[in-house]
């Protein structure tokens, strides 16, 4: 997932509610995620193999 576009959940609603967007950055190789709420606070970054192995959790233990 190596975009410089901001992409928004799948689980999102699109009415209003919680949701965020990630991207990859391409030049750190890094994931950025933000809230879709509150773009202007900025995103939190995570290394490639932390957002992968985070995802991997996840989908293990729902």
């Amino acid at each position: 997932m190596m975009s410089e576009l901001w992409t928004k959940s799948s689980y999102s609603n699109h009415q209003g509610g919680d949701c965020v967007e990630a991207r990859g950055v391409l030049a750190a190789s890094t994931i950025a995620m933000r809230d879709t709420q509150n773009r202007g606070l900025g995103s939190l970054r995570f290394p490639g193999g932390e957002w992968t192995a985070l995802i991997d959790t996840l989908r293990q233990h729902g």
